[in-house]
């Protein structure tokens, strides 16, 4: 996941076709945990386009999603794990991370690149290269998380791979515990592909921190809430999070 030169640039069928692809594994881990994922179908050209930029190999599990998936709807919907989507359908991990328009092999995202949201504008992000500089915690290559309830960065403790598994084995109840209420199911899947849920009070709040279901609930684009999240951010920290993703 970083931009290369052009003579270490691996041309698209390097990419692809691989020995030991991932998709298959993938493919058995997302039916195989206990909670409902929708794979979504994916466009071909944009999944051949963001593989090369991306300079991953299908043999990845990053890869494999780009390359077969059009995204992933995980929970109901309260994660959405980004890929290659057919136009209108989602937003793409391509469109999230603002890819060039045509392949730059010096291009790579400014501080990591942006994986999922949930629909509270958590936003899950792959760690690029020197994560300390960009003001992350984490390794390289860790899965970090935007907490909109604290406004921080968390490290997640898991590679792409490994988080991809959690996502699916009914640990996100854990990490979401404080923040679900009676019938979210039903809220959740309402809700347009772009669209997220903004609470009032907001998450950081004491009263929304106490008692979560006593909040109000309304779906909103889900570049406002990001928006709002990173500017509450800037207001309170005086420190910019960073791109949360462009949708």
């Amino acid at each position: 996941m970083r931009g290369c030169d052009d003579a270490g640039m691996r041309e698209l069928n390097q990419l692809i076709d691989v020995e030991e692809p991932a998709w298959p594994e993938l493919r058995e881990t997302l039916g195989g945990g206990s909670v409902p994922v929708e794979v979504l179908p994916a466009d071909t050209d944009v999944a051949r386009t963001s593989l090369l930029q991306l300079q991953v190999t299908a043999r990845s599990y990053l890869g494999a999603v780009v390359l077969h998936c059009g995204g992933l709807v995980v929970d109901n919907g309260w994660v959405r794990v980004f890929g290659s989507p057919l136009e209108g359908a989602v937003p793409s991990l391509a469109q999230v991370n603002q890819f060039p328009g045509a392949f730059d092999s010096a291009w790579q995202p400014d501080a990591g690149l942006v994986v999922a949201h949930d629909v509270l504008g958590g936003v899950f992000a792959l760690n690029g290269g020197a994560p300390a500089r960009a003001g992350r915690p984490g390794a390289p290559g860790e899965i970090v998380y935007f907490a909109p309830d604290s406004l921080r960065w968390e490290a997640l403790g898991a590679g792409h791979s490994a988080w991809l598994a959690w996502l699916v084995s009914g640990a996100l109840a854990e990490l979401y515990t404080d923040l679900r209420w009676t019938g979210w199911q039903d809220e959740v899947r309402a809700l347009n592909s772009d669209q997220g849920l903004s609470l009032f009070p907001p998450l950081w709040s004491a009263e929304a921190r106490q008692d979560i279901s006593a909040t109000s609930r309304r779906a909103v684009p889900m570049a406002e809430l990001l928006g709002v999240a990173r500017d509450s951010c800037r207001e309170f920290d005086g420190a910019d999070p960073g791109l949360l993703g462009a949708v």
